[in-house]
């Protein structure tokens, strides 16, 4: 069945009344929360985060095991997933974020995950505005990012554009499980539960309100990524939704099982 409801055009912070004033406000709540934000990650995860990005590298593996390969980790924050993808690899990979204070934290801990080696390299750079040529990398990933663009068709424009014939891009996110017992406590983890512990470590509740209301205001499905690919939905296979065009697409849902 085609789904044929409106898909929403980007992210919608409180109080916004445009793209520009939605990006002005998302890159002023990454500076306020940049400073407790891998606390709270692993803390409101259970350290399920930490998986979930290992398993995304792992299926990514054979890119990344290519010395000719190029990556680019996009809305990249502090690193965690463009570390992961690095452990490893040979692929050269880069991380780009429009958080400055993110990418402070990032670049800090790139000295250390290097281990003697050189780090991996962060570029403050928009989303939807990046300052890379056409064609520049055989992948393109992003982890709980995608999300807070103001314009996601833009953003998957931008992202074909700089990925070269062939590519890929894969997307880490969130997914609205259905209604019953998971998706009832789920919705009141993320409503009632995780606004308030994160706004007592952060300071901020507002951002800790915002962040699980965007992952749902997404709505990321796999068809529904293909369809904001341009893409043709093929069955789904067994392990994991794809879809293809002049480049392949992976949705990677954090339920998504081995």
């Amino acid at each position: 069945m085609v789904e044929t409801e409106t898909l929403p055009k980007g992210t919608q912070p409180e109080g916004a009344t445009n793209e520009q004033d939605a990006s002005r406000k998302v890159r002023e709540m990454f500076t306020r929360i940049a400073p407790r934000y891998d606390l709270l990650n692993h803390l409101l995860s259970g350290q399920m985060d930490k998986r979930w990005r290992a398993r995304a590298a792992k299926e990514l593996r054979p890119i990344l095991e290519r010395a000719d390969a190029g990556v680019l980790d996009l809305c990249c924050g502090t690193g965690d997933l463009a570390f992961s993808l690095a452990r490893g690899a040979k692929a050269k990979i880069i991380g780009a974020d429009f958080s400055h204070t993110m990418l402070v934290r990032a670049r800090a801990k790139a000295v250390t995950e290097a281990n003697g080696s050189a780090p991996v390299p962060f570029f403050e750079a928009d989303a939807l505005r990046l300052p890379f040529a056409d064609a520049s990398f055989d992948l393109v990933t992003t982890a709980f990012g995608f999300r807070n663009l103001a314009n996601y068709e833009a953003g998957l424009r931008e992202i074909s554009r700089v990925l070269k014939p062939g590519g890929t891009v894969a997307i880490l996110e969130f997914t609205e499980p259905a209604p019953g017992l998971i998706g009832g406590a789920y919705r009141f983890y993320c409503q009632k539960v995780l606004p308030k512990i994160g706004g007592i470590i952060s300071g901020d509740a507002a951002a800790y309100a915002y962040l699980p209301k965007s992952a749902a205001r997404t709505g990321f499905t796999a068809r529904k990524f293909c369809r904001r690919s341009a893409a043709s939905f093929p069955e789904m296979p067994r392990r994991m939704p794809t879809c293809r065009s002049r480049w392949r697409g992976f949705f990677i849902p954090t339920n998504w099982r081995d």
